[in-house]
């Protein structure tokens, strides 16, 4: 493996470009380092979760281009950008990481507001008088 593995993950509005390359487990998100980017630790936890399953933890250097969203989208966003990469590492991994639930893509996202309501659905308060 002489150039780096890159795959692509999203999450409601979030997109992360997600860069592996054989190393120590160092992490990088929108240069600057994982603890700083994220300030939870539950952050943290689920984007490590495909490394965990598959055993790789400090096999690679990742390196993370994040947009859109929130934390919680952005994090889960990178986790599905790891997945992917890790499919494309080794194609071994695909049963732990699929029986995880971590190659499918969460499609939910905010229903739009429609005119005549208040929000996607919630109509108007009823008045009778």
């Amino acid at each position: 493996m002489t150039e780096p593995i890159y795959a692509t993950g999203k999450r409601k509005t979030s997109i992360a470009r997600v860069w592996l390359e054989p190393g120590e487990g160092k992490f990088v998100v929108n240069e600057r380092a994982l603890k700083e980017y994220f300030g939870r630790e539950t952050s943290e936890m689920v984007i490590f979760q495909p490394l965990d399953v598959t055993g790789t933890r400090n096999q690679f250097d990742v390196t993370v281009n994040v947009h859109g969203g929130g934390e919680s989208g952005q994090s889960i966003a990178i986790r599905h950008g790891i997945a992917k990469a890790l499919l494309q590492y080794n194609a071994d991994f695909k049963d732990a990481l699929k029986k995880a639930g971590f190659l499918t893509r969460d499609s939910r996202v905010k229903e739009r507001k429609k005119y005549g309501r208040r929000g996607a659905r919630r109509r108007p308060q009823y008045s009778k008088r």
